[in-house]
C-alpha cells in the first residue's frame, strides 16, 4: 500500500468514528428509545386492544393455562388471533426494567385473543415476534382442542401439536388455488344396496345431519361409497372429513374421489406426503380452498370450513389411536367434532365394534345395513376346522395344516390368488376352561386370570388370587392356556406348491395389490394385499393365536381381522371360499359363519354392560413404579363412585426389543391400577386424574414417573 493511500484510510477511519459517535447522541437525545428486538424495551404499546393472550407451547399440565403479554405497536397489524408467536417465559417478577418484565427463554405460541386489559395486575412481557401472519388456530380448533384434552386428561398444548401441523415458509408462500364451486348431487350407486343408502346420501345432499353406523358389504366398493358420501355433501355446500387406518385405505378413497369430481376437489392429508407437502395442503383446508379432506388420524383435527360430515372407517383398527400425548382416539374425536359442529355422522366397517354398536343401541346413530340376501350375495362360503377335526385328521398332526385346507388351497390356486392370513407373535397367553373354552374370569371384578409359577392363579386387574375357579357356562374345573403365536408358513406351502409362487406381506414389507394370477399371499392380520378380482379362497390359521389374547377385546378383534381378510375373497357364487381353524362353536367364529359381526357387537355389548366393562362404564390406568402409583393414589380425589382395580405387575419390558407406547422402560418393575366409573362420570374422573397430576409436576422434576391413560385399549 502507498503512503497516500495510507493517509486516505487513516482519514476515513476518523470520519467514520465522528459519524459514529454523533449517530449514539442522536439516539440518546431522542423522545421515543429504540425499541430493541424481541424485548421491546421502551416500545410504545398497541393504541387499541394491547394485551395478547397466549396458549405457550409448554406441555405441562400445571401450566395448561393462557398468559398475557403487551403488544408493541410495530406488532399491532401482524399479531391477530390464530397466528404463531414467540415469547419470553419464565421471567421472575423482580426482571422489570421500565414497566415492561423480562427475561425468560424464547418459547412459541398462539395467540388466542387480544384484550383490552389484563386481569394480571403485575408488569407484563410483550410479544417477542409474530412468526407468521398466517392465522392457524380458529376458534373452532381451538374449543375442539380444549375438548379433546380435557376428556383424556391432557394438557391443550399437546392436543394443539397433534392439530397444527409445523411451519414450512415455503407453504406458507405459495397462495392455495380458488375453491371450485359445489358439484352436483351423485348418484346412489352401491349405496342402493343397503335399506337406507339411498335415504342417507338424499340426506346429506339436502344439507341434513344424519348420523349413521355403517355395516358394510365385503368386497372393493366400499371406497367408492365413501366417495359418493363426500361428493353428496359437497354438492350441498358444506365440507367433508373422512379419516381411515392406514395410507393404503387413503390412496384407494383418493382415487375414488378423483374418479368421480376430478382434481382439486379435496386434499390427503397423511405423514407419508413429507412437512410441506402436507403442511400446503392443510393450508388449503385452513383458506377455504379445499372443502374436503382425506387422512389418516392425524386429520381427524383437520380444519375443514363448514363441516357437514365426519367420517371414520374400521374404528376398531389400532392404527386410529393416537401414540402422542393425550393419545385420542380418532372415533371420539370425530364424535367431538359431530356434536360440536352439528354435522352429519358416518362410522363404517366391515365389522363392527362394542363402541359402534353403542350408539346405536343408545339412539345416538342410526344403523346402516344390507338385507340379508345382499350379505348372503356378496360374502364367501366360510368352512371352520375345530379342535375335533384336527384331532382326527392325520395330515393335519403331520402337516399342521388340515385336509381341507389343502384342498381349498389346491382348488383355489385353479382359479387365482390364495390369502392365508397368519397371526402375528408375541400374545400372551391367558387361561381359559380345557371343556367349553370360555375365557376363566375373576369373581370379584371380572378380570382375566392368568397363570402363576406354582399352578396358583391370580387376576390380571385387580391381582388377587383365585384358588376355588370354576367355569360358570359349563361347571368344568380343569383350565387350559390358549395357543400363543403361529409359525411361518411360507416355506411349507412352498414346498407343497413348488410351480406357485409364495409372496409375503408383513410389517416389513407390506404389498398393497397383487395380480389376480394363482399364487400363496401369506400376510399378517391388517397387512393383506388386495388382489385384482379378488381373491380366489383364503385360510385363516391359528384362530387361537388371536382369540387367546389377555384382553377384552380379544374376540371383537379377532372377529374383525377374519371379516377383514375374508372380505377381500370373491362372493360365494363366485367360487370364493375361506377356512378358519378355530373352534366353531365360539361365538366370533358363529359370527364369521353367519357374517354377522352387528349380532356379534350387540351381544358382547350386552355382556359388558352387565359386567361393568367399557365402553359402558369409562375406564383410566394408572400405571409407574410401586411406590409412585400407589403415592398417586393415595393423593388423587377420585369421583366417589370410582373403583380402583389393583395394582398388578406390569411385565417387564426386555432390552433391546421394541416397546409398547406406555410400557416400562427396560428393565424396570411397574405397576399398574385401573380406575373404574359408570356411564357418567367420566369427565369427572378426567378432571380428577388430571388435576392430580398437575399437583405432581408443580412439585418439580424429583416426582418420580406416572403415566395416565383415559380409555386405554387393552386392559386385559
Amino acid at each position: 500500500m502507498s503512503s497516500e493511500n495510507g493517509r486516505s484510510g487513516d482519514g476515513a477511519e476518523g470520519a467514520s468514528a465522528e459519524q459514529l459517535a454523533l449517530i449514539r447522541e442522536t439516539v440518546r437525545k431522542a423522545d421515543v428509545p429504540r425499541a430493541k428486538p424481541r424485548t421491546w424495551r421502551g416500545a410504545a404499546l398497541a393504541k387499541e386492544l394491547p394485551v395478547a393472550r397466549v396458549l405457550v407451547d409448554k406441555g405441562v399440565l400445571h401450566l395448561d393455562r393462557y398468559f398475557d403479554y403487551a403488544v408493541p405497536e410495530e406488532l399491532d397489524a401482524d399479531a391477530q388471533p390464530g397466528v404463531r408467536v414467540r415469547v419470553r417465559f419464565g421471567a421472575g417478577r423482580h426482571r422489570v426494567r421500565e414497566g415492561r418484565r423480562e427475561g425468560g427463554g424464547l418459547i412459541d405460541g398462539f395467540l388466542v385473543e387480544r384484550l383490552a386489559a389484563s386481569d394480571y395486575s403485575g408488569p407484563l412481557a410483550a410479544l417477542a415476534q409474530v412468526v407468521s401472519p398466517e392465522p392457524v388456530l380458529s376458534e373452532e380448533l381451538l374449543g375442539l382442542a380444549r375438548a379433546v384434552a380435557d376428556r383424556y386428561a391432557g394438557s391443550l398444548a399437546d392436543v394443539l401439536q397433534l392439530a397444527v401441523p409445523p411451519r414450512s415458509a415455503r407453504a406458507e408462500q405459495r397462495p392455495s388455488p380458488e375453491p371450485l364451486p359445489p358439484p352436483g348431487r351423485p348418484e346412489a350407486g352401491t349405496w342402493a344396496r343397503y335399506e337406507r343408502g339411498t335415504a342417507f346420501l338424499e340426506a346429506l345432499a339436502s344439507g341434513g345431519a344424519p348420523r349413521a353406523v355403517w355395516n358394510a358389504l365385503p368386497g372393493p366398493e366400499w371406497s367408492e361409497e365413501i366417495a359418493r358420501a363426500v361428493a353428496a355433501t359437497l354438492a350441498s355446500g358444506r365440507g367433508a372429513l373422512v379419516v381411515l387406518p392406514d395410507g393404503r385405505a387413503v390412496a384407494r378413497v383418493d382415487a375414488a374421489l378423483t374418479s368421480l369430481l376430478g382434481e382439486g376437489r379435496h386434499a390427503v392429508l397423511t405423514a407419508d406426503a413429507g412437512p410441506e407437502k402436507r403442511y400446503r395442503e392443510w393450508l388449503a383446508v385452513r383458506r377455504g380452498a379445499v372443502r374436503a379432506v382425506v387422512g389418516t388420524r392425524a386429520a381427524m383435527f383437520a380444519p375443514v370450513q363448514d363441516l357437514g360430515l365426519v367420517a371414520i372407517w374400521d374404528d376398531g383398527d389400532d392404527s386410529h389411536s393416537e401414540l402422542h400425548a393425550p393419545q385420542p382416539h380418532a372415533r371420539e374425536v370425530l364424535l367431538l367434532r359431530a356434536a360440536q359442529d352439528k354435522c352429519a355422522f358416518l362410522l363404517g366397517g366391515w365389522s363392527c365394534t362394542v363402541e359402534a354398536a353403542q350408539l346405536v343401541e343408545s339412539g345416538w346413530a342410526r344403523p346402516l345395513v344390507a338385507p340379508r340376501e345382499q350379505v348372503r350375495a356378496a360374502a364367501p362360503l366360510v368352512r371352520t376346522v375345530g379342535d375335533g377335526d384336527l384331532a382326527r385328521d392325520e395330515a393335519a398332526r403331520a402337516a399342521r395344516l388340515p385336509t381341507l385346507a389343502w384342498q381349498v388351497v389346491r382348488d383355489g390356486l385353479r382359479q387365482g390368488p390364495v390369502l392365508v392370513q397368519v397371526p402375528r407373535r408375541g400374545y400372551v397367553p391367558r387361561m381359559a376352561c380345557a371343556n367349553c373354552r370360555a375365557p376363566a374370569r375373576c369373581r370379584h371384578c371380572s378380570g382375566p386370570l392368568e397363570g402363576q409359577d406354582g399352578g396358583s392363579l391370580r387376576c390380571g386387574w385387580c391381582g388377587r388370587e383365585e384358588s376355588g375357579w370354576h367355569c360358570p357356562e359349563c361347571g368344568g374345573f380343569r383350565l387350559r392356556a390358549q395357543v400363543v403365536g403361529a409359525r411361518r408358513t411360507a416355506e411349507e406351502l412352498g414346498r407343497a406348491f413348488p410351480a406357485v409362487p409364495v409372496r409375503t406381506s408383513g410389517r416389513e414389507h407390506v404389498l398393497d395389490t397383487v395380480p389376480g394370477v394363482p399364487a400363496l399371499v401369506v400376510s399378517t392380520p391388517g397387512a393383506e394385499p388386495v388382489a385384482e378380482g379378488g381373491y380366489a379362497a383364503a385360510l385363516l390359521l391359528d384362530g387361537w393365536a388371536m382369540l387367546g389374547r389377555p384382553d377384552l377385546r380379544a374376540g371383537e378383534d379377532a372377529l374383525r381381522r377374519w371379516i377383514a381378510a375374508a372380505a377381500l375373497v370373491r362372493p360365494q357364487g363366485a367360487g370364493g371360499t375361506v377356512v378358519a381353524v378355530a373352534e366353531p362353536t365360539l361365538r366370533p367364529v358363529q359370527a364369521l359363519v353367519r357374517w354377522d359381526p352387528v349380532g356379534h357387537a350387540v351381544r358382547e355389548l350386552g355382556e359388558r354392560a352387565e359386567l361393568g366393562f367399557p365402553p359402558v362404564s369409562r375406564m383410566a390406568a394408572v400405571s409407574g413404579a410401586p411406590e409412585a402409583v400407589a403415592e398417586f393414589l393415595r393423593t388423587v380425589e377420585l369421583p366417589s363412585e370410582a373403583q380402583v382395580l389393583g395394582p398388578v405387575p406390569i411385565p417387564v419390558t426386555t432390552s433391546g426389543r421394541s416397546r409398547r407406547p406406555g410400557a416400562p422402560p427396560p428393565g424396570e418393575h411397574w405397576e399398574r391400577a385401573l380406575v373404574r366409573v359408570p356411564p357418567g362420570s367420566g369427565a369427572a374422573l378426567a378432571s380428577a386424574l388430571k388435576a392430580a397430576q398437575a399437583a405432581r409436576m408443580a412439585r418439580g422434576a424429583g416426582e418420580p414417573l406416572v403415566r395416565v391413560r383415559i380409555d386405554p385399549p387393552d386392559i386385559g
